[in-house]
């Protein structure tokens, strides 16, 4: 007799989670978008979605990520990414809140 497989869908691996230009990268991958590309080519491919910049899970549309990036035109994919990780760097780096600002977000008043 055989011993059925477990079905509490626990794993000892942990959850991987993306963001920045990696959770951006799983969207173009996803998308049709051909190199080269202008800003507009990659808002029409990947749409105007919210990306995560942080673990936390603090998000940035595409369209502000790349307001935000001096290039125009990108030759390739990887061109894209390196214009768009100091974007997404700086947000994480200003926007963080540390652990009193997470406890005063949980205080009503």
């Amino acid at each position: 007799m055989r011993a059925r497989p477990p079905t509490d869908d626990i794993d000892d691996e942990p959850d991987n989670v993306a963001f920045g230009i990696a959770a951006l990268d799983a969207r173009l991958d996803r998308s049709d978008l051909a190199f080269p590309a202008d800003t507009a080519a990659v808002r029409e491919a990947v749409g105007d979605v919210a990306v995560p910049y942080d673990a936390s899970g603090r998000t940035m549309t595409v369209g502000e990520a790349l307001a935000d990036v001096p290039d125009q035109e990108f030759s390739n994919e990887q061109a894209l990414l390196n214009a768009l990780h100091p974007v997404f760097e700086e947000a994480r780096l200003t926007n963080r809140t540390g652990l009193v600002g997470r406890l005063r977000s949980l205080v009503p008043f």
